[in-house]
Parts: structure tokens; sequence; C-alpha cells
């Protein structure tokens, strides 16, 4: 494989890493957005990607990252742990889960999995006690002022996003990664050759929940305030979907070129277009998805340019 695509991953991470150099907040709040949903959009990637399976899940495991991560740093533990700590929670909620849920194919797959964020989402807006019901939980500061929590969690989101890249790589070239794939063409024929396929999708569910709990923990301690409508938000898990297929589901790279190109469209039709920005946004992705459905990635500068010069042939005059 050429390395051409690992160089401009290394500069585009290196090009968010540096915007508190050159810009201010503003322009930061946004290369941390884009390192946030890069981590989602790669996370969901083993289960909606390589396994095939429509998941709308991954709400319920930000969702439960923050809030696991925001009551440990409640109870005193340090920042980094909690979010450790979240990490675990929703790996291990996955984890359960995914022996019941995965059970369901396709359509019937996709409504339980949005079944779930809502009733996750019921259960925390009811337990008042323990997470603060309707009204929320506050997350203690990080100190230091708005350029330093701009940096650090600039930092952070970036961290776990390549975390989440060196997973998705490691298991891309691995047995799983062919397991995944084999369920994802055709899963009765990959159970008749051998391969374990519960197995191999609950591993998949699993590593598509447990840096969502991270991000989420992270997203918490970021905001220093979250509640169930927003940490549970089946928008979310929306965007996430259709990130990864508009940079190319299954790949290592789509879902990181879709979520960059996301987040930019989606601030630029926000600040452009303030009334009709959602519906704007939403007919280009439409349009975007309905001619490139292999992704953004399936453009190639030779297919262009090829595609380009057999159409001035064709209006040539014979």
């Amino acid at each position: 494989m050429s390395r051409w695509p690992y160089v401009l991953f290394a500069i585009a991470t290196l090009a968010l890493l540096s915007t508190p150099l050159w810009s201010g907040n503003y322009v930061v709040r946004i290369a941390i957005t884009i390192a946030m949903f890069s981590a989602l959009s790669l996370s969901w990637n083993f289960i909606g990607g390589f396994t095939g399976y429509p998941s709308f899940a991954t709400a319920a495991f930000f969702g439960l990252g923050c809030y696991a991560g925001a009551l440990s740093q409640r109870a005193g533990v340090p920042m980094v742990a909690a979010w450790l700590i979240a990490t675990i929670v929703a790996g291990g909620f996955a984890a359960a889960l995914g022996a019941i849920l995965l059970r369901l194919r396709g359509g019937y797959f996709a409504i339980g999995s949005i079944g779930i964020v809502e009733v996750i989402r019921l259960i925390i807006s009811s337990w008042g006690s323990l997470t603060g019901g309707g009204d929320g939980l506050n997350v203690p500061f990080l100190t230091g002022g708005p350029d330093v929590v701009a940096r650090t969690f600039l930092i952070a989101m970036v961290a776990i996003m390549l975390i989440v890249f060196a997973v998705t790589l490691a298991v891309d070239r691995s047995r799983l990664g062919f397991g995944l794939r084999c369920i994802e063409q055709n899963e009765d024929a990959a159970d008749m050759v051998g391969i374990n396929t519960t197995i191999y999708k609950i591993a998949a569910f699993t590593l598509s929940a447990l840096f969502c709990g991270t991000v989420g923990a992270a997203y918490a301690s970021w905001t220093g305030y979250i509640d169930p409508t927003e940490s549970f938000s089946i928008l979310m898990s929306i965007k996430v979907v259709v990130m990864c297929l508009l940079g190319g589901a299954g790949t290592v790279f789509g879902p990181v070129v879709g979520a960059a190109a996301y987040s930019l469209l989606e601030e630029f039709f926000w600040a452009n277009f303030l009334d009709y920005n959602r519906a704007i946004l939403g007919a280009v992705i439409v349009i975007l998805i309905f001619f490139l459905p292999g992704g953004l990635l399936q453009l190639r500068s030779r297919g262009i340019l090829a595609r380009l010069r057999a159409s001035s042939q064709s209006k040539a005059p014979a």
C-alpha cells in the first residue's frame, strides 16, 4: 500500500495539534470537534464498516462514558483515571449487550440499537438521586483558563483519535479483521467455514463501544456539564454513521476523512446559512453519498482526469 495516505494523515494530525499556535479558540474548538468525531467514526467502523451491522448505539456508549466519567470525577477520581473507568464501563456494557442484541440482523438490529439509546436515556433521566435526572450534572472544571483548557483537550482528543486509528490499523491487518470482512460479505458462509461469528461480532461491537466511552468522558470534562438529552442524542448516532459512509465505510482512512469533511461542511453552512443550514447540509450529504456510494476515498485524481478526458473526447466532432 502507498505511504502517501499515512503521510497525509500525519500532516493533518499535526495541523490539528498546531491550531493553538496560529489561531484562536474558535478554530481550536473546530479541531477538537474533528478529532472527537474522527474517533467516534473510527469506533463505529468496527461494527458498521468491517462487520456490516447497522448500529445506531453510538450515543448509548457515548452517554454512558459521559456519566461514568462525570460521576467518577465528582467522587474524587483523577480525570484521566475517570476516563479509563468510563472506557471499561462502556466496553463491559457492550460485551454483555452484544451477546443478546447481535442475534438480530439487518433492520431488526438497527431498531434494537436505537431502542437501547432510548432505554438508557430514560434510566439516566429517572435516576435523579445519582445522575441528577433532567437537571444534569456539573463536572469539575480543569483549572488554568480557556487557553489551557482548549490546548489540553485538543491534545487529549487527538491522542484518543490516534489510539483508535492504531487499533483500526491492527484489526484491519489481523485475523479478526479478515473474519469481520467475511461476516460482512456472507455471515452464513463464514460460519460454515469455521469462523466463530458470534465471538467476532461481540469483539467488533465491544471495540465500537470502548473508545466511545473514552470520548464521552473526555467530552464531559471538556464541557463541564452534561444532561441526558444531549449525552444520549440519537442525532449523534446518525451523524457518526453518515460521517463513516461519507468517507468510506470499512476502510482505515475513510472515517477520518468523512468526519473532517462533515464537520467542516456543518460549520460552514451553520456560519453562512443559519436558518437553512441543516437542510442544505442534509441535501449535500445525500448527494455525495448517492453519487459516491464508496465514500470520498473512492475519488482518485487519475479517475477524475480519465472521466474528464473521456467526456471531452465524446463531445469532440467526429
